[in-house]
C-alpha cells in the first residue's frame, strides 16, 4: 500500500495567529503549528511535515545532516545558543567562544570546515594572542557546529596530533604564610564586611568564585556537622560537595553570621550569605556581583602579586603538601580528574626539598642501623673467638 493511501485526511487551519496542520499517517494523528500566519506557507509546512514522517529513520537523519553542512557557519552558531542557553544558567563561556568563532569564519559553509581550516583558525588566534586554552575551547565549539563532519575533522586532527594546542605551565601560584596573614589583616580592615570572611573562606575552602559569591545559609551548617555543602558548581563533581569547615572558618562565619544578624535581622537559610551593595552590603536576597574591587585594595596594601583564583591554588598545594590524598584533594576541591589536579597544586621548592631530604633522611638512619649491627656483630664474633684462644681475622 502506497504512502499517499496510507494518509487518510490531511488540512489546515487557523489556531491564535498562526496556521496549524492535522493529518492521519498510518492510524495515528500528526498535529503541530507551522509558525507561520500565511495559508499558502503553511500548506508547503503540512506537506513537507507529512513527507518527512513517510521517510525512513535513516533518511530523515541524512537530511537533517544535509541541511546542517549547507548552514554558514553563523547560523549554526546563532542555533546552537539559542539551545546552549536554555539549558546552561552562564552561557557566558559559550558566547565568548563563539563570538571569536564567528568573527573569523562565520561566513563560510559548514560543509567548508576541514581540518586546513581549523588549522588556520588556529594559528590566526595565536597571531591574535589568544592564549591556547581559550583556542582550544573554541575549536571544540566550532566541530559542535560542524555535527557529524566535525567528529571526522577531530578524529583526522587527532591522528594527525593537531586537536589540541600545548598548555603551558598553569599560571597560578600558591600565597606563602606570610602572605596570606597580610592579605587577611588588610581584608579585615576594609569597610566592606563580605571581603574578610570571604577570603577566609577561600583559603580554608576552595571554592571557585561563583561558588562562594552565591553561596546561601542553608548551604552551612555552623551548629552541628560544621560544614558547608557547595550548590551549583562548574563540573558535576563540583556539585554538591561537601567541605568540612576547620576552626579558622568556624570562628569567620559565626562573626560575619553576629554582624549579618544585627544588619538584617536574621539569617534567612534563602538569603545569601555575601550580600550584594555598593560600599556595605544592603541586600541579602542578591549575591554580590564581584568582590574585584575590595580584592584589589587588599592584594595592594599587602603587597601580594596574585590572583584572587590563586587562594583556591593555594588551598591545593598545602594539601598537597600536607600529604593529603589525590581523592581527598579531589573531594575537597572539585576536580574531575588527576590531569587537572596537576595543574592546580604547585607543590613549592621548600616542600618538594623537604621531601627529597626526608629520603635522605631514613637512607641515613638505615645506613647507620646497619653499621650498629654489623659492630655488633663483630664484637660478638671476636667475644666467641677470644674466648677459644684464637686469633680473629681482621
Amino acid at each position: 500500500m502506497g504512502s499517499r493511501q496510507r494518509v487518510r485526511r490531511m488540512s489546515v487551519f487557523k489556531n491564535g495567529k498562526f496556521y496549524h496542520y492535522e493529518f492521519f499517517l498510518d492510524g495515528r494523528r500528526h498535529r503541530g503549528s507551522t509558525g507561520t500566519a500565511n495559508k499558502a506557507q503553511a500548506i508547503q509546512e503540512e506537506r513537507r511535515q507529512r513527507e518527512r514522517l513517510e521517510k525512513s529513520y535513516s533518511q530523515v537523519i541524512e537530511e537533517e545532516a544535509r541541511e546542517q553542512r549547507r548552514k554558514t557557519i553563523q547560523q549554526a552558531a546563532d542555533e546552537f545558543l539559542v539551545e546552549y542557553k536554555a539549558k546552561h544558567e552562564a552561557p557566558t563561556f559559550a558566547v565568548y567562544a563563539l563570538g571569536h568563532v564567528t568573527e573569523h569564519l562565520g561566513k563560510k559553509l559548514v560543509v567548508e570546515i576541514t581540518p586546513t581550516v581549523v588549522k588556520g583558525y588556529q594559528t590566526a588566534r595565536l597571531a591574535a594572542k589568544a592564549g591556547p586554552k581559550t583556542i582550544n575551547d573554541e575549536v571544540l565549539l566550532l566541530l559542535r557546529l560542524c555535527g557529524d563532519q566535525g567528529d571526522l575533522i577531530r578524529a583526522k586532527l587527532r591522528r594527525e596530533k593537531a586537536m589540541k594546542l600545548a598548555l603551558p605551565p598553569s599560571p597560578g601560584r600558591a600565597y606563602t604564610a606570610d602572605e596570606k596573614a597580610r592579605m587577611l589583616a588588610e581584608a579585615a580592615k576594609l569597610r566592606s564586611k563580605n571581603m574578610y570572611p570571604a577570603l577566609v573562606l577561600d583559603l580554608n575552602c576552595g571554592l571557585r568564585d561563583k561558588e562562594l559569591r552565591e553561596l546561601r545559609w542553608q548551604q552551612v551548617d555552623l551548629l552541628d556537622k560544621k560544614q558547608l555543602t557547595v550548590g551549583k558548581s562548574k563540573t558535576d563533581a563540583g556539585t554538591g560537595r561537601v567541605i568540612p569547615l576547620n576552626d579558622t572558618v568556624m570562628i569567620a562565619l559565626e562573626a560575619h553570621a553576629a554582624w549579618y544578624i544585627r544588619r538584617f535581622g536574621e539569617c534567612k537559610p534563602e538569603w545569601y550569605v555575601f550580600p550584594a551593595g555598593k560600599g556595605q552590603p544592603n541586600d541579602p536576597t542578591r549575591p554580590v556581583t564581584t568582590l574585584r574591587t575590595a580584592w584589589t585594595k587588599v592584594r595592594d596594601k599587602a603587597k601580594v602579586v596574585g590572583r584572587w583564583h590563586d587562594n583556591r591554588h593555594t588551598l591545593v598545594t598545602e594539601l598537597s603538601e600536607s600529604g593529603a590524598g589525590d581523592e581527598v584533594i579531589m573531594s575537597i576541591a572539585g576536580h574531575v580528574s588527576r590531569a587537572m589536579l596537576s595543574r592546580y597544586s604547585h607543590v613549592r621548592m621548600e616542600a618538594k626539598r623537604r621531601a627529597l631530604d626526608e629520603i635522605a633522611s631514613r637512607q641515613r638512619v638505615a645506613d647507620e642501623k646497619r653499621r650498629e649491627e654489623a659492630a655488633r656483630a663483630q664484637q660478638v664474633t671476636s667475644g666467641a673467638m677470644n674466648q677459644r684462644g684464637a686469633t680473629p681475622v681482621q
